[in-house]
């Protein structure tokens, strides 16, 4: 097979290719959800990019790698509910002080 000399770690079954396409899925989505300015939406995509990893973590059986994604998943998914309940508050002077801690305060 042309593909296998050319790329010999090629993954050997469709099982196994599947996981790494989910594995690679679930990265695009942890890296997409830094960006997004909604909260739950940002949580759900989270959520969903670290059950990716998970899976992933779990096929190649690394504990550290599946208790970090269940931490962040679980983390996501606890927030998420907050915010739909109406529990998740900010504080009103948060904003303010982000923004402060760049400036001087000499001036």
């Amino acid at each position: 097979m042309f593909l296998s000399s050319l790329f010999p770690n090629l993954p050997s079954s469709t099982i196994e290719l599947s996981i790494y396409i989910v594995a690679a899925l679930g990265a695009v989505l942890i890296t997409y959800a830094v960006f997004l300015e909604i909260e739950r939406r940002q949580d759900l995509v989270f959520f969903v990019g670290s059950a990716c990893l998970f899976v992933y973590a779990l096929y190649t059986y690394n504990k550290v790698f599946m208790i970090a994604m269940a931490g962040l998943g679980l983390a996501s998914l606890v927030e998420f509910i907050e915010i739909y309940l109406g529990l998740h508050k900010h504080d009103t002077n948060e904003l303010k002080r982000v923004k402060s801690l760049g400036k001087n305060k000499t001036q």
